[in-house]
């Protein structure tokens, strides 16, 4: 075993750790060396969005002991930052911090660990009184003045993980230079005894029913047509909180918008951490979603959601033109989110002049497309929500921002929250569908016509996970083949451009001209091929995985069309990744 971590191990066992943990280490020991060599060889890292891991004892874990080292580096990092003076001090002033948690195993357990912490540094925490989705903590951080804030949480990865999402004074996940800031200050404790475990209990605060009104109120303002959702009433509506915490907002939220005729999927209604229903509880993969596609057709619904254990990720599924139950993937709804807000607010003579959505990198280029044509900006940033929050910062008082969202199941409407929100994602999904209903269409139809206006766009995702300690070095090999050797040509088109954003450079492969790419470094390569297609490669910061987006299209000329056109769309996607050696 190597000596850093045989040494890791023996300070485990030598220092102030429980007894039952020292135990499970001679377990371990004896039993499965290489599972514990895993668990020590390095230390989970206090990435740029918090921590996320399998639980379990060891440096490389999730655990009371690493949620408590980080918890105080970030507590001497805010109170770095947000100092208070003598006079604020004797007149009580403390900053703040919320904290919620999700359905997870110990993710309470994890929440009340950090609140003590924060507590105990004199920083006063409001503690969620239960589980609660991801977007209202965002919320709640705006609402309350916090500086910062917790969740606790893996999204949507497998039931051993668990994490810990940090945020920042205006509700986002933090972007530089705080992200690094507080990674040095995380890293800067070397011990259990640099850790404020307890003594500061008075200064917690549970927060719950108040704060969800307030929520949900706000969703309510979103919507851009309630007469429609109150004609369209009795649209049936079938959600899935996927055993997650949507079960605590999302069924008030589409009572709010008016609807009465929504049927919860029973057997995911009560919030669970070992997701009994499904395999992974990621409303992306079909399996995850077939118990609600079930009820949906026995019912006859008009639309199915489902939300991730967070419920900041939302999945669509409605009836295609045979009448057949399909699943819309994330770029889908993100383009068909993106136009109701740009048509809608247009048509019901709310557009602004100075209205603009934001996207990322990876999301389909469909939605640059629309807004061009309606008038409205469309920015690019890098993968992530926090960076279409610090786009809406450096727009604030300047543009009006109206929608932003990313390919991976996730939208942001309006700008009172800062991260991903499923619960008014869900809510608009059925102001949509209610919307084209009252056309005598359906949301799949809208889709079709959007393709024939702005032409057909296909998209595909593919990850490749690398586990272990030579996982991150495979992928790391992968990225450097593409960036120095790129290919000239894929599926018979010309590679014309290599847009290389940890390089910050763009580059034509034809002409040999570069520009500078403004946007915050990140390990991300695409490919723009002559013919329209783009290829994006991206090594993931909280998995041991490489993802790989492809993106092609064409024209359409009729709706009757659609389904030839869209096999050769996936026959294209297909070639490009056989030849890229990826299927």
């Amino acid at each position: 075993m190597d000596p850093n971590t045989l040494q890791k191990i023996n300070n485990w066992l030598e220092g102030d750790y429980a007894t039952e943990v020292k135990d499970e280490i001679r377990r371990m020991q004896s039993e499965n060396p290489s599972e514990l060599e895993d668990a020590f060889y390095k230390n989970l890292e206090f990435g740029t969005g918090g921590l996320r891991g399998i639980m379990g004892i060891g440096t490389n874990r999730m655990n009371k002991y690493t949620v408590g080292m980080a918890t105080q580096g970030y507590a001497n990092y805010l109170k770095q930052c947000f100092a208070l003076s003598p006079e604020a001090l004797a007149k009580g002033e403390m900053i703040s911090v919320a904290i919620a948690y999700d359905c997870r195993n110990n993710s309470r357990f994890f929440a009340e660990t950090t609140a003590n912490i924060f507590a105990a540094n004199g920083i006063r925490v409001y503690l969620f009184e239960s589980l609660r989705p991801t977007p209202e903590l965002s919320y709640a951080i705006r609402k309350l003045g916090c500086k910062g804030g917790v969740v606790c949480t893996a999204s949507h990865n497998p039931k051993e993980y668990n994490g810990y999402k940090a945020y920042w004074d205006d509700g986002a996940q933090m972007v530089p230079p705080h992200d690094k800031n507080v990674i040095k200050e995380v890293e800067k404790i070397a011990s259990l005894d640099d850790v404020k475990w307890q003594g500061g209990e008075a200064n917690i605060t549970l927060i719950g029913k108040e704060m969800d009104a307030d929520y949900l109120n706000m969703v309510k303002g979103l919507s851009v047509y309630p007469e429609i959702c109150t004609v369209q009433q009795d649209m049936k509506i079938v959600y899935t909180p996927i055993h997650g915490s949507g079960i605590m907002l999302v069924p008030q939220a589409l009572e709010k918008f008016g609807f009465r005729n929504v049927h919860i999927v029973e057997e995911q209604s009560v919030p669970d951490g070992n997701f009994p229903t499904v395999v992974y509880p990621n409303p992306e993969e079909t399996e995850a979603m077939s118990i609600g596609l079930k009820k949906a057709r026995e019912l006859d619904a008009d639309i199915l959601l489902g939300t991730d254990p967070d419920a900041d990720r939302v999945a669509i599924g409605v009836k295609d033109r045979k009448g057949e139950w399909v699943l819309l993937n994330g770029n889908q709804t993100a383009v068909l989110a993106f136009n109701y807000m740009i048509e809608a607010r247009k048509a019901k003579g709310i557009a602004q002049p100075n209205d603009m959505v934001i996207k990322t990198i990876v999301t389909s280029n469909m939605i640059d497309v629309i807004a061009a044509a309606n008038g409205v900006a469309c920015y690019n940033v890098l993968t992530g929500f926090k960076w279409i929050s610090k786009m809406i910062r450096e727009k604030e008082g300047k543009e009006n921002y109206i929608i932003g969202g990313e390919e991976s199941f996730g939208l942001m409407i309006g700008d009172q929250i800062r991260d991903k929100d499923s619960v008014s994602a869900v809510a608009l999904g059925c102001e949509m569908a209610a919307y084209e209903k009252n056309k005598g269409r359906s949301l799949y139809d809208k889709m079709i016509d959007l393709y024939v206006q702005y032409g057909c766009y296909k998209e595909s995702l593919v990850s490749i996970t690398k586990k272990g300690m030579n996982g991150a070095t495979e992928i790391a090999a992968m990225m450097e083949g593409y960036r120095s050797d790129p290919p000239k040509t894929i599926d018979g088109a010309s590679v014309e451009k290599l847009l290389d954003y940890e390089l910050q450079k763009g580059r034509n492969l034809l002409t040999g001209e570069e520009w500078t790419i403004d946007l915050p470094k990140s390990n991300v390569l695409q490919f723009i091929l002559a013919d329209g297609t783009s290829i994006s490669a991206r090594p993931s910061g909280t998995e041991p995985k490489i993802k790989f987006y492809f993106s092609v299209n064409s024209k359409l000329e009729n709706a009757d069309d659609f389904e030839v056109k869209d096999k050769e769309l996936e026959e294209r996607i297909v070639r490009i990744q056989q030849e890229m050696g990826l299927k």
